[in-house]
């Protein structure tokens, strides 16, 4: 009954309760509320006139899709139960109660879940939130989003996005697949510490009006910035620390030009000499 209650408030208005299930292939709309824990099965849609708003230290969980629920799969989705963003979202938590995103089940793997998969929303905000175990953590395509100050770890994907407006400020990146992949797009990514990673930062495609700096990438292993096939121009990656000594040392971990002629080259200095940012409050 509670359950039922909980169903009936989210599809007619805010509510603020445990709730725990979504039906298969439900479409969320209007004003939506979570508090509490919101455990999830199957791909579930935020329609584009709707809006969700998570408060601080809700638990966001994502348990395995049942037989039909994984309704999603084929590029852009992923395989595991997603919250497909169409709509505004605002998960803004805080440094004492932040937000997380993380599979049903604690032990679980990289990839136990699809992601928040964002698609031509005209704002996703997020805050002290804290994703792990996803396929693709945060994957927006043509939309507005903002993260900060929040934590990535154990994810294939901490961010992927294509052709958004993204603004990536004091975040932790951590233990990931790769920590931030793009293509095209137009970012602003800045003081964020992404460490021992597989990658550090795939490009596959041409960035635009982008600024990446202040970062401090440390021990990004076997690339700290990989440059995809469709990337022949330089990227300019200057202003940001690097735990390798700059010269032949760091550039032993670009995948660029240095290591196809066909690829543009990373440009990488001056380079700052210290780690900067503000991203102990991520963690």
């Amino acid at each position: 009954m509670l359950r039922l209650f909980c169903y009936l408030m989210l599809l007619l208005g805010p509510v603020s309760c445990l709730y725990r299930g979504q039906p298969t292939g439900q479409v969320l709309k209007g004003h939506i509320y979570w508090q509490g824990e919101v455990r999830l099965s199957g791909d579930l849609i935020l329609a584009k006139s709707a809006e969700l708003t998570i408060a601080p230290g809700t638990r966001i969980l994502f348990d395995p899709p049942a037989p039909g629920e994984d309704l999603y799969q084929e590029h852009p989705y992923f395989t595991g139960s997603e919250l497909i963003v169409r709509g505004r979202l605002n998960a803004r938590g805080t440094k004492e109660n932040p937000i997380i995103f993380m599979a049903g089940d604690p032990a679980g793997n990289a990839g136990s879940w699809g992601g928040v998969n964002i698609e031509d929303s005209p704002g996703a905000f997020f805050k002290y939130c804290r994703f792990k175990q996803a396929d693709s953590a945060i994957h927006a395509r043509n939309s507005r989003v903002s993260i900060e100050y929040s934590t990535f770890k154990n994810n294939h994907v901490g961010v992927r996005f294509h052709d958004t407006r993204l603004r990536v400020e004091n975040n932790l990146f951590e233990n990931n697949g790769t920590a931030i992949r793009f293509h095209f797009g137009a970012p602003v990514i800045r003081n964020n510490l992404i460490q021992s990673n597989g990658k550090g930062l795939f490009i596959s495609a041409e960035p635009r009006d982008y600024r990446i700096e202040g970062n401090s990438f440390i021990e990004n292993r076997p690339y700290q910035v990989s440059l995809g096939e469709g990337l022949r121009k330089p990227v300019d990656l200057r202003n940001n620390y690097w735990s390798d000594s700059a010269g032949s040392d760091l550039e032993e971990f670009f995948f660029d030009g240095r290591v196809d002629d066909w690829l543009g080259r990373v440009v990488y200095r001056p380079v700052l000499e210290r780690p900067g940012g503000n991203h102990k409050e991520a963690r």
